[in-house]
């Protein structure tokens, strides 16, 4: 009884853990940040990829294990394309996270990152990206559940 309530809880964590830290990461990123919106983007990426693992697997227990079961989910194709975002959205989310792993001598030597106008578009580019593609894997989520496409 309890397993099942925790590993949802854990998905449910994770999901709310991933979209928030994205916003936080869309909204604070700027051309020039300043040293404290510098380690507050690298920190948010940290917790944007540990909700994206924590996501990933408790997802993965939760359609294995407990509620409709693996072959349910298998055969649905908004399985599939929510998979198939969840990937993309994850390519996209590299971007970013090596921009702020860059920073991490000027930040340590407490200095505010200089971001170059091709890395500001080019990472703005990734977390629009990241942006549109997160409602529609939670649309395809919404979906999946429904039975829609089953």
């Amino acid at each position: 009884m309890w397993t099942p309530a925790l590993v949802a809880f854990a998905h449910f964590l994770a999901a709310f853990g991933l979209v928030g830290t994205l916003v936080f990461e869309w909204l604070t990123f700027s051309p020039a940040p300043t040293l404290r919106e510098a380690k507050r983007l690298a920190t948010a990426d940290r917790w944007y990829g540990i909700s994206a693992v924590v996501l990933l697997v408790a997802g993965f227990v939760r359609a294995a294990h407990f509620e409709k079961g693996w072959a349910y989910y298998q055969h649905n194709p908004f399985f599939h394309a929510k998979l198939g975002l969840f990937v993309l959205i994850g390519l996209l989310s590299i971007v970013p996270t090596v921009r702020y792993i860059k920073w991490g001598a000027e930040l340590k030597a407490g200095r505010a990152p200089v971001v170059t106008e091709a890395q500001y578009r080019r990472t703005r580019l990734c977390l629009n990206l990241q942006m549109i593609l997160l409602p529609l894997l939670v649309l395809c989520a919404s979906l999946m559940a429904h039975g829609i496409g089953a």
